[in-house]
């Protein structure tokens, strides 16, 4: 098991230099440059942008250097002093920007990822017992609705309804006198009555994948030669179920943990959108749809780093669930 991790760490490094390269690469893709398009929106508005103005800003940004260089510079002082650059568009530091949504953005993926896993596989193994029973039936249709609407289609159909049958707006995380307010006990609380709303329209998606997931796996298992073996040996069908079918009908659903770290750090982009949540996901957006290279880039690199961390670790978990995953990726040892 150790040799097996020491290899999957080994390989972790240069699929995180490729990426560096490959997101940098991207974000340079399109024509132009935020500058550019900023020092225009200036000029068109009546702002007088001199010559000298536009010289210092260009080498304040090092859009005077070559690509490489630019690149070099910038992985260099993320990975020697965590300094992600500058953001263009807010005139502020990358990290203080991630530092204010981080911490929202965890908040929200984590409760919608708890609810998502109990919930979701809770049902998946009810509905696989109790096959073809009236609750496995509403369940599988919950399931097929669930995956099918989108989530960002869900909020403004929640929104909607709210405000036109209850007059309630549900937008955003938090009630008007606390928005713009410090955090306090009183802050935190009014976010916890706003929190389920996201979190639900969010973890919708994810329950009806994992029961589906779920309820076909196990219904798998069910069928195997071991299960009728060991029903017969007497063995009570809750002990019975906790101890092989449950572990190997997971599996396919450990190997999923890897979108589950991005997910975590980023949230649900369109949603929070259209609910107006404070998150990394509408960053985000902003920064690309402005060509805020630093801030974008810096924000792909990191989801892109955590996707490759968190297939590292559902490997890891896979192997140590199921030990011939191992055996066979060490080539049959």
């Amino acid at each position: 098991m150790a040799g097996y991790v020491v290899r999957r760490l080994l390989g972790l490094i240069p699929l995180l230099f490729i990426l560096s390269v490959v997101v940098f690469i991207i974000i340079e893709l399109p024509p132009g440059d935020f500058l550019t398009v900023y020092v225009e929106q200036l000029r068109t508005s009546g702002v007088l942008v001199s010559e000298e103005e536009v010289a210092r800003l260009v080498k304040q940004y090092a859009l005077d250097q070559p690509l490489y260089m630019r690149y070099i510079t910038w992985i260099k002082n993320i990975i020697l002093h965590g300094d992600f650059g500058r953001s263009f568009r807010y005139n502020r530091p990358v990290v203080e920007l991630i530092r204010e949504r981080v911490a929202l953005s965890a908040l929200i993926s984590l409760f919608s990822i708890v609810f998502v896993w109990i919930v979701g596989v809770s049902i998946g193994i009810y509905s696989a017992v109790r096959q073809y029973s009236l609750f496995d039936y509403v369940f599988t249709f919950i399931g097929f609705i669930g995956v099918s609407v989108p989530s960002f289609l869900l909020a403004l159909l929640i929104i909607w309804v709210a405000y036109t049958k209850f007059g309630v707006y549900i937008s955003g995380l938090f009630s008007q006198q606390y928005v713009d307010a410090p955090w306090s006990w009183g802050k935190f609380l009014d976010m916890l009555k706003h929190i389920w709303v996201p979190v639900i329209i969010i973890a919708i998606s994810g329950v009806a994948g994992n029961i589906r997931t779920m309820r076909a796996n196990l219904l798998d298992e069910l069928r195997k030669q071991y299960v009728t073996v060991a029903r017969a040996k007497g063995l009570s069908e809750t002990r019975l179920l906790l101890k092989y079918p449950i572990r190997i009908a997971v599996n396919p659903m450990i190997s999923t943990i890897g979108w589950t770290l991005p997910a975590i750090f980023s949230g649900e982009s369109l949603a929070s959108i259209i609910l107006n949540l404070p998150t990394i996901g509408p960053l985000l957006m902003q920064a690309l749809l402005a060509q805020d290279m630093y801030l974008a880039g810096s924000l792909i690199l990191i989801m892109g780093a955590l996707t490759l961390v968190g297939t590292l670790i559902s490997d890891i978990l896979l192997a140590w669930v199921d030990p011939r995953i191992r055996y066979r990726n060490a080539g049959g040892e």
